[in-house]
């Protein structure tokens, strides 16, 4: 051990901040609102896109309903539904991405995904589509509310 007390602090530079923006200003704000315009004016076709969204979770739906219950058919289903829990609030429909982020706890583990209550994941599948079909955006409308919690109370009850 030495009696010198001599320390010598290396700074190495921080790659992060300098990769999203300097260290004079961070991010980019000019480029945050380009994105922003740019999925502002996109949102015309946000319907459609969602629709086209729900017509995939009907099939992955029918095709379960076909061909039965289970690693593929599940799995396909399960794909559509995490795509809607994070398409739901970006076409403007937060309920939707509510709905199937439920539907999603419900359906999440691979292992026992098979297992679910079928009458449950039609239930998300149906109110997902109520929503979309009545617009029915967020759960501040009264139906909405009462849907989700309903259907997040009974995903609830099986994870207990």
């Amino acid at each position: 051990m030495s009696d010198n007390p001599t320390v010598q602090v290396i700074q190495s530079p921080n790659m992060l901040r300098l990769k999203v923006g300097g260290r004079l200003g961070g991010i980019d704000a000019s480029a945050i609102a380009k994105a922003e315009a740019a999925l502002k004016s996109l949102s015309g076709n946000f319907a459609e896109w969602l629709n086209d969204e729900v017509s995939k979770l009907e099939k992955a739906q029918s095709r379960i309903r076909a061909e039965g219950v289970n690693r593929d058919t599940t799995e396909a289903l399960y794909m559509r539904a995490h795509d809607l829990k994070g398409l739901g609030a970006t076409y403007e429909f937060p309920l939707v991405t509510r709905i199937a982020g439920s539907l999603c706890r419900l359906i999440d583990d691979p292992e026992t995904r098979e297992q679910a209550p079928m009458f449950l994941v039609d239930a998300h599948i149906d109110a997902i589509k109520a929503a979309v079909r009545d617009g029915i955006k967020t759960d501040t409308h009264p139906t909405g509310r009462m849907l989700a919690e309903a259907l997040e109370s009974q995903v609830a009850q099986l994870a207990a």
